[in-house]
């Protein structure tokens, strides 16, 4: 009699203990990591919202989604970050948009110059522009979580500029399509520069003006080599958060209501970041002799028929879709 009640409580010990083990086991398997590939460093606001998001999702899903970002381009170049997330090689990642605008013309709408010259004009554009993005993306396996803008462009120069004739003849630097485009049509000469190669570029003479946001400014010491900034805002390019959709949807319908909910939280939070780069970086401008200047009306005219030029141009480019995008925007 005592052995065998001895026995049963051997056995229900036994038994609580292997369902305490698989418990474990299964809770360790309902554990999600998910790797990250940026193209920034760990200091760049973008990356630094990145993070708070990051912690969101790991909070409000209890451990079980955790984000593991690797910075600067360290897991995957940024020119491999889309296709690495599109892959499955990472489930999520962050791009420059219009990155991809080598691939369909509606991820460059928000790099046409002078279409969309402020915060609040670039926010329209992107609500009246996010449907074709989200379809885009859609088509390649992925689904945007959410976009943050850089700090708007301006024009630095040697000198004060008032008038678009003024930048005629000028050696312009340009980084891509659309910055060539633009020098093209302000009579200015295109000239290939990439970030790093900026002061050197001026301190010799290859190029004298630049279109540019005040944190490049700031960051490459234009104050070394330039007199003025020009505060045109001619547009604010965005970076976008994206998911591989297979990823996203197997996780638990929790986890996907915490990574919306995250995601829709970093976008307002990287947003006011956003401008909070904007002042920063301006001021820092001024604080070491660089002169900021708003444009005069004359040079926003000029500018603006640049604008029109390239906004027809874009859309001829993005065909039915990107006139969809303009007629919702202008409306």
């Amino acid at each position: 009699m005592l052995q065998s009640r001895f026995l049963n409580r051997a056995g229900l010990r036994l038994a609580a203990a292997t369902a305490l083990g698989l418990a474990g086991v299964a809770a360790a398997a309902a554990e999600t990591k998910w790797d990250m590939p940026t193209p920034y460093g760990d200091s760049n606001f973008h990356t630094q919202n990145i993070a708070a998001f990051a912690k969101d999702v790991t909070d409000k899903t209890d451990g079980s989604l955790t984000i593991q970002i690797h910075s600067a381009g360290s897991l995957f170049k940024h020119p491999e970050i889309k296709n690495a997330v599109r892959k499955g090689l990472a489930p999520i990642g962050e791009v420059l948009v219009s990155r991809l605008s080598n691939e369909d013309a509606v991820f460059g709408v928000d790099s046409v110059p002078f279409l969309a010259p402020s915060y609040d004009k670039s926010w329209k554009l992107y609500q009246a522009s996010k449907p074709a993005l989200e379809e885009k993306l859609a088509a390649q396996g992925l689904q945007l979580l959410y976009t943050v803008p850089w700090p708007p462009q301006g024009v630095y120069a040697k000198k004060e500029v008032t008038q678009g004739s003024d930048l005629k003849g000028l050696k312009f630097r340009a980084y891509n399509a659309a910055t060539e485009r633009l020098a093209q049509l302000a009579g200015a000469v295109p000239t290939q520069v990439e970030v790093p190669d900026i002061p050197t570029a001026f301190s010799t003479g290859r190029v004298e003006a630049m279109i540019t946001s005040p944190s490049t400014g700031a960051n490459s010491k234009a104050w070394d080599f330039l007199t003025h900034y020009h505060d045109t805002q001619a547009w604010l390019p965005k970076n976008m958060v994206i998911v591989n959709k297979g990823a996203f949807d197997s996780l638990s319908e929790a986890e996907q209501a915490a990574v919306l909910e995250s995601a829709e939280i970093a976008e307002k939070r990287g947003w006011e970041a956003s401008k909070v780069e904007t002042t920063t970086k301006t001021k820092m401008l001024v604080d070491n002799g660089i002169t900021v200047v708003q444009p005069s009306k004359q040079l926003i005219e000029d500018l603006a028929v640049i604008g029109e030029t390239m906004s027809a141009e874009w859309q001829e480019q993005a065909g039915e879709t990107g006139a969809a995008v303009l007629e919702a925007y202008k409306n």
